[in-house]
């Protein structure tokens, strides 16, 4: 009867454990999910995705994250934060994801922020680097990968109070947490240093026309132009820059400055592009710098194998490996039977410094209070071939 008693107990307790496993993940497989555009006016950013699946693919081959594979569904919410909010619903409630994975833009991943923390669902290293986001006391459960925005807009007012004291600025921002945070970091850091901002013009994500606004920052007589815009909107305002025959300074938002996105602005004007600033903290695998890297050496192959249909040119396929690499290493942190808490407590506590796919010596660092991932970035300039490398690491805290 002891014996009897025994085995009783312990089949409560094994069903027990099984019925608290948390959806998504079994003994042999780990489901992620995400949302990206891969269609609409944000497409460009669509290879985000394709180049985290290859990176995941990768890891597969070689026996997965403690002998389980990753399996990686995204969908097309067109940058549209109404199917954002639906197709992260499907994740969770049909498809039971595990966690929530790379979704992009600021404003989709605040849609779904408030629901998946009350779900007490993973949303890690989304592509997104706003205050509200990235906000550890009210949404725990929710981690950007990008560098504070507001650190972002910090670089350029710091560079600018160092280098051109005298420079009159006018501003073109996205109206989201993007656009806004970009700016408050650039305002916060040349006041009272010398550099100011003489005008500041905003624009819809459903504009189809940036003409006004560019309009009204030249007649501000700014000579400087912040361009904190998503890569089809910064196109349009460097081809209204073009016809007013303005000759503005540039910085370029980092999400902007993809080599395809590069050629065709320099196709609109070269002499608009050359010299232009922005901020980088990946490697550019077209930069013949990098040709003997090992890390280049290896995303080609993951490419030729796991995405043989995507470009190796697009640095979007390389942004989507780094923060996959990310992902992969905070998986392991998360123990060998992980469950979603013990994957949030793993991406609280990261400090890896061996990324390959980084620049040299950025580091990726968390804490319970610490949600933005990057805090070193570089400043580059463009010469109108490749992105140089203008300063030596900065922070990008804000």
């Amino acid at each position: 009867m002891k014996r009897l008693g025994l085995l009783v107990t312990l089949v409560l307790v094994s069903s027990a454990g099984a019925a608290s496993t948390d959806p998504g993940i079994t003994a042999k497989t780990i489901l992620l999910g995400g949302t990206v555009p891969l269609s609409g006016e944000a497409s460009l950013f669509k290879s985000v995705a394709p180049g985290a699946k290859a990176y995941f693919d990768y890891i597969n081959a070689k026996g997965g994250v403690n002998g389980r594979q990753i399996k990686y569904i995204y969908y097309d919410d067109r940058y549209d934060q109404n199917l954002t909010r639906q197709l992260t619903a499907k994740l969770v409630e049909q498809d039971k994801v595990f966690a929530i994975f790379n979704s992009v833009g600021s404003a989709n991943n605040a849609a779904i922020q408030p629901y998946l923390n009350a779900k007490r669902v993973p949303q890690l290293f989304v592509g997104d680097g706003s205050q509200a986001v990235s906000q550890p006391q009210k949404y725990p459960w929710t981690m950007g990968f990008l560098q504070s925005y507001v650190g972002e807009g910090a670089v350029y007012g710091r560079h600018l109070a160092r280098t051109r004291k005298s420079a009159r600025i006018g501003v073109l921002y996205e109206n989201s947490a993007l656009g806004k945070d970009m700016t408050l970091g650039l305002e916060r850091w040349i006041a009272g240093k010398g550099p100011k901002v003489v005008a500041k013009q905003s624009y819809e994500y459903l504009d189809t026309t940036l003409g006004s606004q560019i309009a009204s920052l030249k007649a501000s007589g700014a000579d400087t132009l912040m361009l904190f815009a998503t890569p089809t909107f910064f196109l349009r305002a460097l081809g209204e820059v073009k016809t007013l025959g303005w000759h503005p300074r540039l910085y370029v938002a980092s999400i902007s400055i993809e080599p395809r996105v590069m050629a065709l602005a320099k196709s609109i004007s070269k002499d608009l592009t050359r010299g232009a600033l922005a901020v980088a903290f990946v490697k550019n695998p077209n930069d013949p710098i990098w040709r003997k890297d090992a890390a280049l050496a290896l995303y080609r192959r993951i490419m030729s194998r796991f995405n043989p249909r995507g470009k190796q040119s697009d640095v979007y396929n390389w942004y989507g490996m780094t923060v996959a690499w990310t992902m992969v290493e905070t998986l392991k942190k998360a123990g060998p039977t992980p469950t979603r808490a013990s994957l949030l407590r793993a991406a609280q506590s990261l400090n890896l410094a061996n990324n390959p796919f980084l620049l040299p010596g950025i580091t990726l660092k968390t804490s319970r209070t610490r949600y933005f991932p990057l805090d070193k970035v570089y400043l580059y300039r463009y010469d109108n071939r490749q992105w140089v490398k203008a300063s030596s690491l900065v922070d990008a805290r804000g």
